[in-house]
């Protein structure tokens, strides 16, 4: 049973979703075969499922992810000793950043700047064509997401939203929007973590399984 097949089987509600799902997927997927990134945002609990999903992508989720043995002996090359800790302790990692962790650069933005546009700043200098935004936005409104989005497609990003059953402006806007079917706020919250914790699975499955 793959993870999609698994997903519905525990949270039935979400089989609207799959499309969705399956093509931020495909996003992804193809964004990490060419070496992109996934930068991630949100904000209050959406900031937090922004962490949450980096966490899942930068190290092992369900499975160990053991590092080629060309990574290996390139260690051991330049250190016997630490090349051998690093090799039997780091894991493959799938390069993702939350746009709302950087306190130091996300404050003086705020203040000398403009403050809704604090995540935009970071897409215009972290987002390199190929890469990937997440927006997570219960209402799919989020200003400061939408700013984002905004600036995402004009440097060649692709954007997937993550928002609830309404339309909205990032569902418009976005690539794909994956949009639970809920619109109380934390029922939205509660949707999306599976939703995520699937696609973070799938890339799992693809990039560390074979």
């Amino acid at each position: 049973m793959n993870q999609l097949e698994l997903l519905t089987q525990r949270y039935p509600i979400l089989e609207s979703c799959v499309a969705d799902i399956q093509a931020a997927f495909e996003f992804l997927k193809a964004s990490y075969e060419k070496q992109g990134k996934l930068l991630v945002c949100g904000n209050g609990g959406s900031a937090a499922d922004a962490e949450h999903i980096v966490g899942e992508l930068m190290k092992g989720f369900k499975n160990p992810r053991k590092l080629s043995e060309t990574a290996v002996v390139a260690l051991q090359n330049v250190d016997t000793e630490m090349g051998e800790v690093l090799a039997q302790n780091l894991q493959g990692a799938l390069p993702a950043i939350a746009l709302g962790g950087h306190v130091a650069l996300s404050t003086a933005y705020m203040n000398d700047c403009a403050p809704l546009l604090c995540f935009a700043q970071q897409v215009n200098g972290f987002g390199e064509v190929g890469d990937v935004l997440l927006g997570i936005s219960t209402s799919g409104n989020s200003k400061n997401v939408l700013y984002a989005a905004v600036t995402a497609k004009a440097k060649g990003l692709r954007v997937i939203g993550l928002t609830g059953a309404k339309e909205s402006k990032l569902s418009a806007m976005a690539d794909v929007c994956i949009r639970v079917p809920q619109t109380e706020t934390y029922m939205i919250q509660e949707l999306h973590l599976p939703v995520y914790h699937c696609l973070c699975l799938m890339l799992e499955d693809y990039f560390f399984t074979k």
